[in-house]
């Protein structure tokens, strides 16, 4: 068995039905829970300094370690030091195995590893499980991913079977050979949307004794209560005294909503990716910013929010820069998406320990799924 991250603890500060409000505990400090972590796929939010992400209040980011390997090369990180060497962020910093990365660009999988073509110059390479926590050591974040086996879904159960097998055999040889104590290792559920399947990887999981654990393979294809249900399935057998990470999920209604089933970390590109697509999230729904109707609109994005493009910029300037192709209007939208999602999850955070999740819920829903204009009765 590899060696315990030091200081890893965390810590449920109060609970409401299955939502809990937490604390995670590290030896570069500690971050509240539940948390949404923005994705810095190359080390960096695009359209985003590392000082403004901070400024908003963001305690974690992830690093994409299918593109670090790539380019630069994780020893090209390692030379700085680490990768808060490399880009500057002070604060935690979590990085993926790339499993998903791969799994989208039609990897090849066997018992040895993962074996893909790289999206920067066509050249093949192999993955195993030891060398994702070699290259994650050599990268340096507060928390490394395992290797897993991701899959598209629908699939056949055959096909989400064998990759939860490859799954559990890659954890256990990936906590075999950790060797930083320093440095968290967080294992993957996997299971598709077979309840049975992810109760077997949760336990199995949780059986190797992570510091924290993550529930992966959703978001890939299938409905949001398919969704839920797979996570219902794993948290059922996943320890209250570890962390648990939603991978990949970052809209609105869904994160509130595995938020209430027990989950404590998400991530996803969303909110700079839709906000380079000119598409700004707010409490009220998504607004397409590009519409004619905001031509001539001097209001801010969003009342009561206190981004630097709301306190500062008027819808129209936004719309009129996001026309003529000026990439300011991306970073100006991904700040204030990027404000959105923190105050959505502060708000969660309040609301679990007021006992009004729920209600948020409700509120939340409404504005991003509003219900459907009724028939009139003939």
């Amino acid at each position: 068995m590899g060696v315990a991250a030091r200081m890893f603890e965390f810590e449920v500060l109060a609970t409401a039905s299955g939502a809990r409000r937490g604390r995670v505990q590290t030896g570069r400090g500690s971050y509240e829970t539940p948390v949404y972590m923005p994705v810095g796929t190359r080390g960096t939010i695009k359209a985003a300094l590392a000082g403004q992400v901070a400024e908003i209040g963001f305690e974690v980011v992830l690093g994409n370690t299918y593109h670090l390997m790539l380019r630069p090369g994780a020893e090209v990180v390692a030379s700085f030091g680490s990768l808060h060497g490399f880009t500057g962020w002070k604060r935690h910093m979590l990085t993926d195995s790339g499993g998903f990365q791969v799994m989208s660009l039609g990897a090849e999988y066997s018992e040895r590893g993962a074996r893909f073509r790289s999206i920067y110059d066509g050249s093949i390479h192999t993955v195993t499980p030891e060398q994702a926590v070699e290259l994650q050591e050599l990268i340096g974040a507060d928390i490394q991913m395992v290797l897993d086996v991701c899959t598209m879904l629908p699939a056949s159960r055959d096909k989400v079977e064998r990759a939860m097998e490859l799954t559990h055999q890659w954890a256990r040889r990936a906590r075999a050979v950790k060797s930083r104590d320093d440095q968290a290792q967080f294992g993957i559920v996997q299971g598709g949307g077979e309840r049975d399947l992810r109760a077997e990887s949760a336990k199995f999981v949780a059986d190797l004794d992570f510091e924290g654990h993550a529930i992966g393979g959703l978001a890939v294809g299938e409905s949001r209560d398919e969704m839920l249900a797979a996570i219902e399935a794993s948290v059922e057998h996943l320890p209250d005294s570890k962390v648990r990470y939603l991978m990949g999920v970052g809209d609105p209604v869904g994160m509130l909503e595995a938020i209430a089933r027990g989950v404590d970390m998400f991530d996803c590109v969303a909110p700079s990716r839709i906000a380079r697509h000119g598409q700004a999230m707010t409490f009220a729904g998504k607004l397409h910013l590009k519409n004619l109707r905001f031509q001539r609109d001097d209001g801010p994005i969003e009342q009561g929010c206190p981004c630097p493009a709301c306190a500062q910029y008027p819808r129209g300037l936004i719309r009129h820069l996001l026309n003529v192709g000026e990439p300011t209007a991306g970073t100006l939208l991904t700040l204030h998406n990027l404000t959105f999602m923190h105050r959505l999850i502060a708000g969660a955070r309040e609301a679990i320990v007021a006992g009004r999740l729920g209600d948020l819920i409700s509120d939340v829903r409404s504005a991003w799924e509003p219900a459907p204009n009724p028939v009139p009765e003939e």
